[in-house]
């Protein structure tokens, strides 16, 4: 698996109704900005940002802003190296930018229970490898009309949900909706058990109006994903093989990881004085972090 070469902005400015104008004018704002990486922040993260807010400039500001100060504080953007941890949750997870689109021309980011053991699931390092695989794949990519997140169930247990840390899911839920350079449109629970509801009823208080009215949930042996994507299409991949080659990429691009770890804010130098995580989910105990299920 060779090292990807990330598309240049070039590339974006030929692809999108963008000015190149709007984009120094915001790097010139960056420059200003003493608690932000500006150094290391480059042209191409602030034309995905710039798109993720529909072309807002101030939106871009304050997204920007709340993308890396999350990347800062959040532990699962900390150490990202192919350890035993991350090796394990690539091995028990498929997370994968599928080559194919949705019907509304949407990327779907196919994500896979592979083994049913509960006891190898670890939420917060899935939802490490997850943001991997993201930052990655738009390094390589660049911007997209939109992105459809499908997310199997089939294998997935009432022991797999017990293990889920509602910190953790709290922060990515906030991250996926306030920080997230990618335009969300669709979001897709497959082959839903029936104690799904258990689940929606963990996630939903996350959960924005904008993005509940995005999620579906699809029963399992129901067709309703046809809807939105040929099923031919999502599942004629070897996940193994899918999964392993995800793995190796990411193992061979660690320069990339490298690279991304000195966008982190200073938060010493933040006008009006630092911001923790208590600053974005302030009452948050640690005594609710795991869901109990009778």
């Amino acid at each position: 698996m060779s090292v990807v070469s990330g598309i240049s902005p070039e590339e974006e400015y030929e692809k999108l109704n963008v000015k190149q104008e709007d984009i120094q004018n915001l790097m010139a704002w960056l420059s200003e900005q003493a608690h932000l990486p500006h150094q290391f922040i480059t042209e191409m993260d602030v034309i995905l940002a710039y798109h993720s807010c529909a072309c807002d400039a101030d939106l871009t500001k304050r997204v920007i802003d709340v993308n890396y100060t999350l990347k800062t504080l959040y532990p699962f953007y900390q150490n990202r190296k192919i350890d035993d941890c991350l090796e394990l949750a690539f091995q028990t997870w498929l997370i994968f930018p599928l080559p194919t689109v949705t019907k509304k021309g949407y990327i779907p980011i196919y994500c896979e229970l592979l083994d049913a053991d509960p006891k190898k699931f670890v939420y917060s390092d899935v939802i490490k490898a997850f943001f991997m695989v993201i930052d990655l794949w738009q390094y390589e990519q660049g911007t997209v009309p939109g992105v459809a997140l499908i997310v199997n169930l089939d294998r997935v247990s009432l022991g797999h949900i017990s293990r889920i840390n509602l910190t953790v899911a709290q922060q990515f839920f906030y991250f996926l909706q306030e920080a997230m350079f990618v335009c969300l449109k669709e979001f897709h629970f497959i082959n839903a058990p029936t104690f799904v509801d258990k689940l929606l009823s963990m996630v939903k208080p996350f959960m924005k109006d904008d993005l509940l009215d995005i999620l579906k949930v699809h029963q399992a042996e129901a067709n309703t994903l046809e809807e939105y994507i040929s099923t031919d299409d999502l599942f004629k991949h070897n996940k193994n093989e899918l999964k392993d080659e995800m793995c190796k990429k990411l193992k061979a691009n660690h320069k990339f990881f490298d690279e991304e770890a000195k966008k982190r804010v200073d938060e010493s130098k933040r006008p009006g004085g630092p911001k923790t995580l208590s600053s974005f989910f302030p009452g948050m105990e640690d005594s609710f972090k795991k869901l109990e299920i009778d």
